[in-house]
């Protein structure tokens, strides 16, 4: 049985600054790495690695291509990508060569505010490298300001009004990349109009070519087949149709319901087996909120317009 190595689980940012050949942070929870700074051999970074921290890394320019749903593009100048505590990279895909820098920030140093629980909100730190945010030359300048803005803080007026200033930043961080990443949605319209379409017909598949399986089709299938992670694909839905992937399984499975409760030779329980589900008062609950009637009552409607 071959062993997979671990990766390298660095637990304070002064062993993370050691291992990128800087010198120590200026806070032992919170630090602002240039990358144009660091000297380290890529090779000790080959089995992954993780962290205590989240981290977010400002690309100014990127080298190479990033694979975006189901095509690869070119992003030469650069972006941002989210990291919550825990998550693996590897060099091969999650930290390709690439010129900017990374703010670490333990949850220790936000814990005594409310961006500790507000962090967790930001669906963002849940994406891949591929869906990372791509910004514009004023947008660059705009996130470069903030990065600045808490490196001067921490090289210049370590005080009791420190952590309030760089909350603050972190906070105006994380709401310009929010608005960014909803720009984002709307320029790349085009790529998630094909996401869109794509996802309708691997529901049509898994409803033609899945029925009696007992499972209904989920959210995670559905990114997987899309090379997206689950809260992107939801994020971006949310964003060009109002809701997210689970609503649009819902708002399938309903339709599909409604195709077979209409053919006489089905039964709500048969019609439940066919969908995947596991018990038919699933099903009937489902369908009552969707449509306020519930499956018999539906088919006797059927039956009146006859």
């Amino acid at each position: 049985m071959k062993i997979i190595p671990s990766p390298i689980h660095f637990r304070s940012l002064s062993t993370l600054h050691k291992t990128m050949g800087l010198s120590a942070p200026l806070h032992p929870l919170i630090s602002v790495i240039d990358y144009g700074e660091t000297r380290f051999d890529p090779k000790i970074f080959e089995n992954g690695t993780k962290s205590d921290f989240y981290k977010i890394s400002f690309k100014t320019k990127f080298n190479g291509k990033i694979r975006y749903g189901q095509g690869y593009y070119d992003f030469e100048n650069g972006g941002m990508s989210f990291v919550s505590p825990g998550q693996v990279l590897r060099m091969d895909n999650e930290e390709a060569d690439y010129s900017g820098m990374s703010l670490h920030i333990h949850p220790d140093f936000i814990r005594p505010y409310s961006l500790l629980k507000k962090i967790k909100e930001y669906s963002f730190f849940s994406y891949s490298a591929a869906e990372a945010l791509y910004l514009s030359e004023k947008e660059k300048q705009t996130i470069k300001d903030v990065f600045d803005n808490i490196q001067n803080e921490l090289n210049e007026r370590i005080d009791q009004f420190s952590q309030d200033v760089i909350i603050s930043q972190i906070e105006l961080l994380l709401t310009y990349s929010n608005r960014f990443y909803n720009r984002q949605f709307i320029t790349r319209k085009s790529v998630n109009n094909n996401l869109l379409s794509k996802m309708e017909d691997l529901l049509n598949e898994y409803f033609d070519n899945e029925k009696g399986v007992n499972a209904l089709p989920t959210v995670e299938y559905l990114a997987s087949k899309l090379n997206l992670t689950p809260r992107y694909l939801s994020d971006m839905l949310r964003h060009h149709t109002g809701q997210n992937a689970q609503q649009h399984i819902h708002d399938k499975l309903i339709e599909k319901a409604k195709e077979y409760l209409s053919e006489s030779q089905f039964s709500v329980s048969e019609t439940a087996y066919q969908l995947g589900f596991e018990h038919p008062q699933s099903l009937s609950k489902l369908f009552k909120k969707k449509t306020e009637l519930t499956p018999n009552e539906y088919k006797q409607s059927l039956k009146k317009q006859k």
